[in-house]
């Protein structure tokens, strides 16, 4: 009888300390007190929170250094194309506004476009032989090129202060003649970056490339405003 009304005095003690750590829970701790699996998922979403931003940082930071160098070289081959275009198609002063904006555009839009067209090449294409090249030399020019083109020339304008109706009319006068240049051009450089250089390598290559088909496009982007069809 005495064991019996001890184990009952036990089990009274110990019912009654959980009955109090759930009422502390509840003050320290309302939510996990309501749902008791909270702070285990609470403790997990913080870990893999916390693996995750170092992760997305070197990521970042990795495509960064990656990309600098191109952005860098693209912005320097502008300038100098720029350059080259004012002193052979003009007796004018250096228009240093212009080569500003062709900077600009070398280092926000080509450099980056260029480092992730070769990167998405590499991996649609991933070999090396003739006809991948083929492929890519493809792509080049009835994908990337053209639009590349439409961009360049729209965005030069518009910076240039052109309205909506003149972009347009700049780009039925001068983007098929551009084009029609380019395939003139491209192809060749195309082969040899596609078939014989590294994949980190080839938007360097491209680039110099670049630097005579730069003279030319930025010569074709400070045409005069093409003529307006009136409604």
């Amino acid at each position: 009888m005495r064991g019996a009304l001890k184990r009952n005095a036990t089990i009274s003690r110990l019912l009654q300390q959980t009955h109090n750590k759930k009422i502390a829970d509840v003050f320290t701790d309302p939510v996990a007190g309501i749902h008791p699996r909270h702070n285990l998922n609470s403790q997990t979403q913080a870990r893999d929170y916390l693996k995750f931003v170092p992760h997305f940082l070197r990521k970042a930071s990795r495509a960064y250094n990656e990309c600098l160098p191109r952005v860098s070289h693209a912005s320097l081959i502008y300038i100098a194309a720029d350059l080259s275009s004012q002193t052979i198609t003009s007796s004018q002063p250096f228009d240093l506004v212009r080569t500003l904006r062709m900077a600009g555009y070398g280092m926000i839009v080509l450099g980056p476009s260029l480092h992730f067209w070769f990167n998405f090449m590499s991996k649609v294409f991933p070999k090396r032989d003739l006809i991948t090249t083929l492929k890519k030399m493809a792509m080049g020019q009835t994908v990337y090129g053209p639009f590349m083109t439409v961009v360049f020339l729209s965005v030069n304008a518009r910076l240039q202060g052109e309205s909506v109706e003149e972009i347009i009319a700049r780009l039925k006068r001068d983007l098929l003649p551009t084009l029609v240049s380019g395939v003139m051009y491209w192809p060749m450089c195309d082969f040899i970056t596609f078939r014989f250089v590294p994949v980190h390598l080839q938007p360097l290559v491209s680039n110099s490339f670049s630097y005579i088909w730069t003279i030319y496009l930025t010569y074709m982007g400070s045409l005069e405003k093409a003529g307006t069809t009136p409604s």
